[in-house]
């Protein structure tokens, strides 16, 4: 019993370190796309929103952007930011709990993040999107390559992801690169454009101001083949952070045919704007 005990206890040790190197390994892959992606930031300064930056846009998104406090604070150009979660791949799965951190540059659009998936070992995802290319990669224990997607509809996939994201740093929605179709009261097109890619996605409103969802089409990976289906991310829990007013929880949602399929529960613990710089 002894030898087992002393056994087991190596073969625990061993897997814990396997998976300290792996996440070492790993932020070492992810730190030269961050710096890439900052590169050329760390000195512009940012202007400060005005009254008149919000002139020409539909209703909805003026009364969004002034709920959000953003005139007369700094026009966000890049951003860091840290979230815990849960996230699973089939509707029956339990939950797994995630950890991730994001960087952003408003000009022009571009991420690199990152998610530790913790079920019983570690699994780490890289997502990405820069200079109008979109790619994920999937490790085990952040060593094993378990998947690798890019291509067409991944750029796709990307963009309409940062437009969605926009609204943790809602000074984006000033850039150029989107152009705007009113609906109603309450909801508005969006559409993003960049590096001969476009993106549309379908925002509403309450009357207070808030973001409440965003839709859209968007590639979802079925067993090998994209299909575009419905996607939705509603928007809850707003906060102010250095002045400004945005959500801190959130969710993904498939509309499927079968059914809504929810499958990811996102928290932002930590966010911070102009400071290109990684954790």
């Amino acid at each position: 019993m002894k030898i087992v005990l002393i056994v087991f206890i190596i073969i625990i040790l061993l897997i814990a370190i396997t998976v300290v190197i792996g996440g070492m390994t790993f932020a070492r892959s992810v730190k030269p796309e961050v710096i890439e992606l900052f590169q050329g930031h760390q000195d512009i300064k940012p202007e400060l929103v005005t009254k008149e930056d919000l002139t020409g846009l539909p209703g909805p998104v003026q009364r969004y952007l002034k709920y959000a406090q953003i005139v007369g604070q700094e026009k966000v150009r890049t951003v860091r930011l840290k979230q815990k979660g849960f996230f699973r791949t089939k509707k029956k799965q339990k939950w797994m709990p995630i950890t991730a951190e994001q960087y952003y540059t408003v000009d022009p659009p571009a991420f690199v993040a990152s998610m530790q998936i913790v079920p019983l070992v570690s699994v780490k995802a890289r997502d990405r999107y820069y200079q109008g290319k979109g790619g994920i990669i999937i490790k085990l224990l952040g060593l094993i390559k378990l998947g690798e997607v890019k291509g067409r509809e991944i750029n796709q996939g990307t963009l309409l992801r940062f437009l969605d994201e926009m609204v943790w740093f809602p000074t984006a929605f000033l850039s150029d690169y989107i152009t705007w179709e009113p609906i109603d009261s309450n909801s508005v097109k969006a559409t993003i454009s960049h590096q001969g890619l476009s993106a549309s996605a379908v925002m509403f409103f309450n009357e207070q101001g808030e973001m409440i969802n965003f839709t859209a089409e968007r590639y979802m990976d079925a067993g090998g083949e994209f299909k575009l289906e419905k996607w939705e991310t509603p928007f809850r829990k707003y906060k102010e952070i250095n002045g400004v007013k945005i959500p801190f929880t959130g969710e993904g949602v498939w509309k499927l045919s079968s059914g809504d399929f929810s499958y990811i529960r996102p928290e932002i613990i930590e966010i911070e704007y102009n400071n290109p710089k990684m954790y």
